[in-house]
């Protein structure tokens, strides 16, 4: 870190008063130093209570979870980057300076540890969550048109037979979703589109991977979900910058996930 250094001139000064200033330099840290400049600042948004709670990370097909932690529901930007090798959020302002064009998110696939991953309960909505997808790093990047997503047991042992919501069809375009630093890519699930009192019970986490593209298993991503869950024809809206668009898109899924 660069200090300001003041640089003292004197114009008649004796040789008592020279060695006085130099034992008061000395005794105030030895190098003359200025003002010294402030370190990073903290960034990161204040959340407020939502059904997110602790994120765990886990390959879908292991038995093994490991603990981390996850920011707490809140609507907004986030400015905590999830690593991949252990899916602990770590404190950290997002980067500048770098490619925010779309042509370059579309050669370069997102990095887990230039993401921020939160899920929250849409404003409004009994069964609806929002999976908030946060780019923290100095480049643009693409994600898939959608995250994978699956809807399980946290204490099962075999997730094969979590539940995978309906997607929307006739797929194509772009070849990514291309995300620009600081903003964030939004997706919305509803548990129980038609609001039935029939639906499953035993399901308590919701399973997020940002790019089912090209992320591993081992960066899923795992939330809990609120007590009195019931899941019936989840249906999984694509990526958009809204949550109003994010909505609008759910509720065109009509195919398998």
């Amino acid at each position: 870190m660069r200090t300001n250094r003041t640089r003292i001139r004197t114009a008649t000064i004796g040789a008592a008063a020279t060695a006085a200033l130099a034992l008061a330099l000395t005794a105030c840290g030895g190098d003359g130093s200025g003002t010294k400049s402030a370190g990073p600042a903290n960034n990161s948004s204040t959340s407020s209570a939502g059904t997110s709670g602790a994120a765990k990370s886990h390959d879908a097909n292991s038995d093994t979870d490991k603990d981390a932690n996850a920011d707490a529901a809140t609507t907004g930007g986030s400015a905590k980057a999830v690593t991949s090798s252990t899916g602990k959020s770590n404190g950290g302002a997002a980067k500048a300076g770098g490619d925010t064009s779309d042509s370059y998110a579309y050669k370069h696939p997102c990095k887990s540890e230039d993401l921020s991953v939160r899920v929250y309960a849409r404003e409004g909505s009994a069964t609806q969550q929002v999976i908030e997808v946060n780019n923290t790093g100095a480049n643009s990047c693409g994600l898939s048109y959608f995250p994978r997503v699956s809807l399980g047991s946290a204490t099962a042992k075999d997730h094969s037979g979590d539940i995978r919501p309906l997607i929307p069809s006739g797929l194509g375009g772009a070849p990514a979703y291309p995300v620009k630093p600081k903003t964030a890519a939004i997706a919305v699930i509803d548990l129980n589109p038609s609001g039935g009192g029939s639906g499953v019970t035993w399901i308590n986490e919701l399973n997020v991977l940002a790019d089912g593209d090209h992320m591993p298993n081992a960066e899923q991503l795992n939330f809990p979900l609120g007590p009195d869950v019931k899941v019936l024809d989840p249906k999984l809206g694509l990526y958009e910058s809204t949550v109003a668009d994010a909505v609008a898109s759910m509720k065109q899924a009509d195919t398998k996930s």
